[in-house]
């Protein structure tokens, strides 16, 4: 059987952070490049086939199929209180043979097979299926460089020098790495993480190819590194594809309290608080960040998730589009006392919408505490301190300047014969040229 149209298939790991950009990327593969795509989900509990429904009701296509694999019991693999980020990698590896066998099954075969960072256990049914095999990296070619030469670094100097003596550890042709921003699977080399981590770095460089979510002009020095056969280009082996920036488009907007709410707003006024569907604080450190917002001035939109502890119970208010969430955890009155200046915001908010609002702050610059959160409470004071110096320091105008001029490259990058678009295309070509080499061994059979 002639197949016309190269097919893609992409696995990604359980949870909507890893969900959505994955998607994003089936989306663009199908109405910009043609080709056809099916993405697999592993199955988790913030995934449900309503939930996916929801997502792709903004961009319906014909040629985007999407399959949950059946969930899988890990219980008794790994104990509750593991770290999240072993239970994805438990979770990916017992998922493998449902994998393996919907694509056994399938009467029309991917060409392709891309996994994300933690699916990297199923290049191998590529290989077996005769696929090409991609990794996707949804992070930054900075990332990408540290996870690939991690696994070539001496034991010596990742675990003395790094993480006990805490010096930088040197990536070739890019930033080294302080150890206040080191991994968190660095810090334990007896950790499980540790040498997982490490084995998909290996892991990684086994691919036909990475896709990474960066442009050109965003890391123009880490991307020389991987490219360069004197540098990283000797452990990366695979051909590097910076294929972004990846952003969920922003569709109609529905009424929602929040987005009234910044319309109100004077332009750039507001910040934005946000740790992301697996960012989760202690309930001291809460208390804390509620006090340093308050006590900045201003203003703010916090979506909050409840607190590390389960001693949460109790009361409750109404906001955003009439959902619901417990506050016990945030100092008394203070949803009165910010009722003028600040929003808080239950479990979910429509953040692509809060990022385009106009209100939003668009410096892109961080403050860093001045010591990591991992080892104290950040206190208020510390917390306000830092709001505003992202907020209202007037020496920051030169790096608002430069995100604004980013944001224009980001823009030329994805658009039609941009560098990120042509980075894709290069990747399709790839698949094209798989797809006539299996016609042609289709025909002599």
């Amino acid at each position: 059987m002639q197949i016309t149209k190269p097919h893609a298939a992409l696995l990604a790991s359980p949870g909507m952070g890893h969900l959505i950009p994955v998607l994003e990327l089936g989306n663009r593969l199908v109405n910009h490049h043609n080709l056809h795509v099916t993405v697999f989900v592993v199955a988790a509990a913030d995934i449900t086939a309503e939930k996916i429904s929801q997502l792709l009701d903004s961009s319906p296509n014909d040629h985007l199929d999407v399959m949950l694999l059946p969930s899988v019991d890990i219980s008794s693999i790994v104990d509750p209180d593991t770290n999240m980020v072993t239970k994805i990698v438990v979770t990916m590896h017992e998922s493998l043979p449902a994998l393996r066998s919907v694509i056994s099954g399938m009467k029309i075969r991917p060409t392709a097979l891309i996994v994300d960072l933690f699916g990297t256990g199923a290049m191998s049914i590529a290989d077996e299926f005769e696929m090409l095999k991609y990794v996707f990296i949804a992070s930054n070619a900075w990332f990408l460089a540290t996870t690939i030469y991690a696994p070539f670094v001496d034991k010596k100097v990742l675990d003395d020098e790094h993480v006990d003596q805490k010096n930088p550890l040197k990536i070739p042709g890019c930033s080294s790495v302080r150890f206040e921003d080191t991994l968190e699977a660095f810090l334990d080399p007896n950790d499980p993480l540790y040498h997982g981590y490490l084995s998909v770095g290996r892991e990684i460089s086994t691919a036909d190819g990475i896709l990474v979510n960066t442009w050109e002009d965003l890391e123009p020095k880490s991307l020389r590194a991987l490219r360069d056969g004197k540098l990283l280009g000797v452990v990366a082996k695979a051909p590097v594809y910076p294929i972004g920036p990846l952003a969920r488009a922003v569709g109609p907007v529905s009424e929602n309290r929040v987005l009234e709410w910044l319309d109100m707003q004077p332009g750039e006024s507001v910040i934005y608080v946000s740790f992301g569907s697996g960012g989760t604080l202690s309930s001291k450190q809460m208390i804390e960040l509620a006090w340093g917002l308050e006590l900045s001035q201003q203003r703010f939109i916090w979506v909050v998730r409840p607190p590390l502890e389960n001693d949460v119970s109790g009361s409750f208010f109404t906001v955003g589009n009439g959902s619901m969430g417990t506050v016990d955890y945030l100092p008394d009155g203070f949803l009165n006392r910010i009722h003028n200046v600040g929003l808080v915001v239950p479990m979910w908010a429509p953040q692509a919408q809060i990022l385009q609002h106009p209100s939003i702050e668009e410096l892109g610059v961080s403050v860093r505490s001045k010591e990591l959160p991992t080892e104290r409470i950040v206190e208020r004071h510390e917390i306000e301190t830092m709001v505003r110096n992202v907020m209202v320091d007037k020496e920051r105008r030169g790096m608002k300047n430069k995100v604004k001029e980013l944001k224009t490259s980001a823009l030329k990058a994805s658009s039609k014969g941009g560098s990120s678009y042509n980075s894709l295309s290069q990747f399709t070509q790839d698949c094209e040229n798989r797809l006539q080499c299996l016609n042609v061994k289709a025909q002599g059979a």
